[in-house]
């Protein structure tokens, strides 16, 4: 009886220390993700270290009254079971260790894979012993005999735990704080299970190993659990006291979502968002189609998304951004802060309720702009425009300002009682008469007041006339910050214009002559492949190209000519193929991409007519071959097929293929003529 005493007092001590752990092994194993494994593996060596005092108190019990015959058959399946989770509990503990050391190192890999090799080992002895004694027998009176294999599974099982202790010392001994202590904790666990494996071996009829294992658990759950638990009400009480300047703070899985929040406001603690979660993203989701203000919901939704923080924080190691929540059904500004953890597996949101101090900012930009005259106002802006308006935005009555030296000094011009009308008296006097109306539609507030609705400010380019000559002028409209004024501003851009100009037309004329075939006039090979470029460009971006075709072409004789008759000859030859491709294909740009050989780019009329256009052209080399007067072209042409092609490169050579079959069918005719 006194056996089973000691296992039973190792059960009732590891659930009453291990409650709540053995409580939650089910939730760990589905929620947690890899961080909390040595947690799951734990739970799982507890939960068998219990199956083995069980069986350790049934051993006890039984083995009392081994001699009735009808309980030994119970006896030794207690047996087997008693084995078995004495394995079980080295494969889990030993789990649990690899785990919480949380590295992929080598060494841990091969640990791993031996106490895997010795569990299973364990198990066929546990089926060889069925059949022939290697761990344990019985004899006639079934007294318990210990075999050799027993002596051999414990030295085992001693020499790794002794490995492991080692190891954990060692590791121990690189670390500091808490972690050291929490390392000799593990380390001194695995001594202590094997001194009493030792003490198992030299006598069996002691429950040693139950002794072993319950002293190694409430050493892990003084020195690990208590000590990782109190670090966490360290964590836990810093990140409150740091919620204290915030009005919410969550600390988010970045790859799992799972999140926790803290939170020190009572308005922000009304929304019932709540502490712990699954999935940050998608709660946060549903909180903001019930909280943001409808303005800033897809703003805010997009700025929650998964790939939106992780883009956001590629780069950086934090950022920040402001939206309108609904609280007490008020919008309120909120500011949010992301920051990425040490760890790169978490990130910190903090929630900050700016709203107040948005409408002071708000309040003190506006108190100093009261002290800004009308005349500094327009001297800030002058030195940019030659002409300034400054008009009330509701009664438009006004006061212009004319810019007289480029420091930004001003003089006031004139003012009046109605904007709009007197600018209508004005352009009809002064603006070009085929710009009056854009300007007048422009210029007239129903305008302005629309477009300024959706942006800070808009201008317009146009012409007046002064002593008979054409300058070009802005008009550049935008409203101040208090929405009470609109301030036009006018500057001379002629001589801007007239560069801009000169510049287009110079590069006009440099890309047009970098791309003209000079002996010809068609356009030339840099040309063609600038065309395949941007042709390859909208097939690879899957845009539904228009329909084309490409006609390959090639001078037959060429050389010919060029020896007999000189090079002279052969340009001619050269251009008079240029005109017969260019009065065929009217509608379609031809390239001259090689010495005889040209590329025609079938497209819209061309397209569509395209069997007609080939046979033309079939026909009027033909003529030429028969009356021997006239360039004789080889051709093929291939048409682009959205569903096949995907390489203007193909299309190409398709059409190539073509040519080279007519032109060796027009050498053969021509041999016999």
């Amino acid at each position: 009886m006194h056996y089973s005493i000691i296992s039973a007092l190792a059960l009732i001590i590891n659930h009453i220390i291990n409650r709540e752990t053995l409580k939650k092994i089910k939730d760990r194993s589905k929620n947690l993700k890899d961080e909390q494994k040595s947690f799951i593996r734990y739970g799982y060596f507890l939960a068998m270290a219990n199956c083995y005092f069980i069986t350790d108190i049934a051993w006890g019990l039984l083995y009392e009254h081994h001699s009735i015959e009808a309980l030994f058959p119970v006896l030794y399946f207690d047996c087997v079971l008693y084995f078995l989770f004495m394995f079980l509990t080295m494969l889990t503990w030993m789990r649990y260790i690899v785990a919480y050391l949380d590295k992929k190192e080598k060494r841990n890999k091969i640990k791993l894979c031996i106490v895997w090799i010795m569990f299973s080992l364990g198990l066929i002895y546990l089926i060889v012993n069925h059949f022939y004694p290697v761990l344990f027998s019985f004899n006639e009176k079934h007294e318990y005999l210990p075999g050799s294999g027993r002596h051999i599974a414990f030295i085992l099982q001693i020499a790794f735990y002794m490995e492991t202790t080692i190891h954990m010392f060692y590791i121990a001994r690189k670390s500091t704080g808490g972690k050291r202590i929490r390392y000799r904790a593990v380390g001194f666990t695995c001594f202590v299970m094997d001194l009493f494996l030792l003490l198992q071996i030299l006598n069996p009829s002691y429950p040693f190993y139950a002794m072993g294992l319950v002293i190694g658990i409430c050493v892990i759950h003084s020195f690990v659990e208590a000590g990782e638990m109190k670090e966490k009400r360290i964590s836990d009480q810093i990140a409150t006291s740091l919620a204290e300047d915030y009005d919410a703070m969550y600390y988010v899985n970045i790859e799992t979502g799972a999140f926790r929040e803290f939170s020190t406001s009572q308005e922000y603690a009304s929304m019932n968002v709540p502490v712990i979660g699954r999935d940050f993203f998608t709660e946060t989701s549903a909180n903001i189609e019930k909280y943001v203000h409808p303005d800033d919901r897809e703003f805010a939704q997009d700025l929650h998304r998964k790939q939106t923080i992780l883009k956001n924080l590629e780069e950086r190691k934090s950022y920040s951004y402001k939206y309108r929540l609904i609280i007490d059904e008020q919008p309120r500004y909120f500011q949010f802060t992301v920051i990425r953890a040490n760890d790169d597996k978490h990130f910190i949101l903090y929630e900050k309720d700016i709203d107040d101090e948005i409408t002071a900012e708000n309040l003190r930009l506006e108190n100093q702009k009261k002290h800004v005259t009308f005349t500094q106002i327009a001297e800030i802006l002058a030195v940019n425009y030659d002409v300034i308006y400054y008009v009330d935005a509701v009664d438009s009555s006004y006061i212009s300002y004319e810019c007289r030296n480029p420091y930004g000094e001003v003089d006031v011009q004139k003012s009046g009682n109605d904007f709009f009308a007197d600018s209508k008296i004005d352009i009809s006097n002064i603006v070009h008469k085929s710009d009056r109306n854009l300007v007048l539609d422009f210029i007239s507030k129903e305008h302005i007041i629309s477009t300024l609705k959706n942006q800070k400010t808009c201008s317009l380019d146009y012409r007046i006339v002064a002593f008979k000559q054409t300058h070009y002028v802005r008009m550049t409209v935008r409203k101040t910050s208090n929405g009470s004024h609109y301030i036009i501003g006018i500057e001379n851009i002629n001589e801007d214009v007239k560069r801009e100009k000169q510049r287009l037309k110079a590069l006009n004329t440099e890309k047009e002559l970098a791309r003209r075939d000079e002996l010809t006039g068609v356009k030339n090979k840099t040309a063609y492949n600038e065309l395949e470029k941007t042709v390859q460009a909208n097939i690879d971006n899957g845009m539904d190209y228009l329909p084309f075709a490409l006609v390959i072409c090639d001078a037959n004789d060429l050389k010919r000519i060029n020896d007999t008759e000189g090079h002279v000859a052969g340009d001619r030859y050269i251009m008079k193929t240029a005109m017969i491709l260019c009065n065929i294909f009217a509608h379609s740009p031809v390239f001259r991409v090689g010495g005889d050989e040209f590329v025609v780019f079938l497209r819209g009329d061309d397209y569509s007519n395209r069997d007609k256009l080939m046979k033309k052209l079939h026909d009027q080399v033909q003529e030429n071959l028969q009356s021997k007067s006239g360039p004789v072209l080889a051709s093929g042409m291939a048409e682009y097929n959205p569903e096949t092609d995907t390489l203007v490169s193909e299309i190409f050579d398709r059409a190539d293929k073509k040519m080279y079959k007519n032109k060796r069918s027009l050498k053969k005719e021509a041999s016999l003529l």
